[in-house]
C-alpha cells in the first residue's frame, strides 16, 4: 500500500508544466529587463514624430 502510494505519478506531468512557466517567465522578464530601455526610446521617438 505504501508502495503504491509513493509510485502514482499523476501530479508529475502539472509540476513539469509549473517549472516550464516559471522559466519561460524568467526568460520574458530577463528580456524585458534588458531590451525596455530601447523600447522606450523607440515609442518616445515615435510619439515625438507624430507631435
Amino acid at each position: 500500500m505504501l508502495r503504491s502510494f509513493f509510485a502514482k505519478d499523476e501530479g508529475q506531468g502539472l509540476v513539469e508544466y509549473a517549472l516550464i512557466l516559471v522559466l519561460i517567465a524568467i526568460v520574458v522578464i530577463g528580456v524585458l529587463t534588458l531590451l525596455g530601455n530601447q523600447v522606450s526610446t523607440i515609442f518616445s521617438t515615435i510619439h515625438s514624430t507624430m507631435s
